[in-house]
């Protein structure tokens, strides 16, 4: 399997099934908004492909986003983030019988519970391709030796079950390469649609900072993520209360009250925006991005904000440091150092030139690697190495 998605644009292999008929792909995440905010571009490519497209996860209010592309959702009622056992076996009956009537041709697994079902389930429901991406493994070295053991020795099992391991950083790869032999795995980064992130919005940036009753000179700082401590959201904080007066603090995503971190959206010092369909403008309408997460696969909005030639503080971790390098691409603080992170953006809050320079080489960086198009034709490319080593009767052309 080749070794990395990185290279000159190339053509997406084009596949079909037995007897030509259009492949049926299927991916699974454990919610619907990981569908539509993490692998829509993925999911277009699929449906550009000719597949039969399907997406399967709890129901929620993206679903009719998703059917409005021609995804066809398959609802996971008893599913859940959090791990219940007695719900969780619900889910696995119910996953067991979407797989069996519509058979899919391939499987791809997101999330770390979903990601651990659908692999065991999927190769028990004989599905031909069975294929996982890992977004980020939800242990930290600093986690609990329970936990740890918990999530790596769930990880090994699942990985036995699928037929290629995708990975979005290097870092989770090599923690599992004794679970996953390195002829079916791949590092394959990550991207967003860059073609919704400019440089260039000044009149969106005008028009959101009125409505955020923000001044023209007044410096706006702003995170976006799920409202959840691991986040970094506690620490924004705080190093929001020590620089009041220097700029206005926001964070922009939705409320997560599933997890056991969940925060109500109450930490004084910053203004939660809440969800917004609006992304675009509001990376526009911000001076700083900052995103002090404790645990990250492949932070999406970071790289949104380096397509938006944004100036960024991230957490000194695997899935931030891949965004770029220190003092060239952006500032790096060490994650759940509050004081370390207030320093950081008082750097870029006082230093108008370290601003425009972090920005432009963002951008840069974006243009060149965070293609979300790239990371999908290598999951396409990934189905037919699999399809070509099973001997599967596909036409791979």
């Amino acid at each position: 399997m080749p070794e990395s998605a990185a290279g000159a644009p190339r053509p997406a292999p084009r596949l079909r099934g037995p007897d030509g008929r259009p492949l049926r792909v299927a991916h699974l995440t454990t919610v619907d908004m990981s569908l539509q905010l993490l692998l829509a571009t993925e999911l277009k490519v699929d449906l550009e492909a000719g597949f039969e497209t399907y997406g399967i996860s709890a129901p929620g209010p993206y679903v009719p986003q998703l059917e409005a592309i021609g995804v066809r959702h398959e609802p996971l009622h008893a599913l859940t983030r959090a791990w219940h056992p007695r719900a969780d076996a619900a889910a696995g009956r119910e996953l067991l019988a979407v797989l069996r009537r519509i058979e899919p041709d391939v499987l791809h697994t997101h999330n770390p519970k979903t990601g651990v079902l659908g692999r065991v389930l999927g190769r028990l429901a004989r599905v031909p391709v069975v294929v996982n991406t890992c977004h980020g493994l939800w242990a930290q070295a600093h986690d609990p030796l329970a936990k740890r053991a918990f999530v790596l020795g769930a990880e090994a099992v699942a990985g036995r079950f699928s037929h290629a391991e995708l990975y979005q950083n290097a870092e989770d790869r090599r923690t599992l390469a004794r679970a996953v032999p390195r002829y079916r795995s791949r590092v394959v980064g990550n991207g967003v649609d860059l073609t919704r992130f400019t440089a260039d919005r000044s009149a969106d940036r005008a028009r959101l900072r009125a409505a955020l009753g923000v001044a023209d000179d007044e410096p706006l700082v702003g995170g976006v993520g799920r409202q959840v401590a691991e986040k970094g959201i506690r620490e924004f904080a705080e190093a929001a209360r020590a620089l009041a007066g220097k700029a206005r603090f926001v964070w922009i995503g939705p409320p997560d009250p599933d997890k056991p971190d969940a925060l109500d959206g109450a930490e004084s010092g910053i203004d939660f925006l809440g969800a917004r369909s609006d992304m675009p403008e509001l990376y526009a309408a911000l001076d700083v991005f900052v995103l002090p997460s404790h645990r990250e696969g492949f932070s999406r909005s970071a790289m949104e904000a380096a397509a938006g030639g944004l100036p960024m503080v991230l957490s000194d971790i695997r899935g931030c440091r891949e965004i770029g390098t220190d003092g060239e691409h952006l500032l790096l603080a060490p994650p759940g150092d509050a004081r370390a992170l207030t320093t950081a953006l008082d750097r870029l809050l006082t230093g108008p030139d370290l601003r425009a320079r972090l920005g432009a080489a963002a951008r840069a960086r974006a243009l060149a690697e965070f293609d979300q198009r790239a990371v999908a034709r290598v999951s396409l490319e990934t189905y037919a190495a699999v399809a070509r080593v099973r001997g599967l009767p596909w036409t791979v052309g």
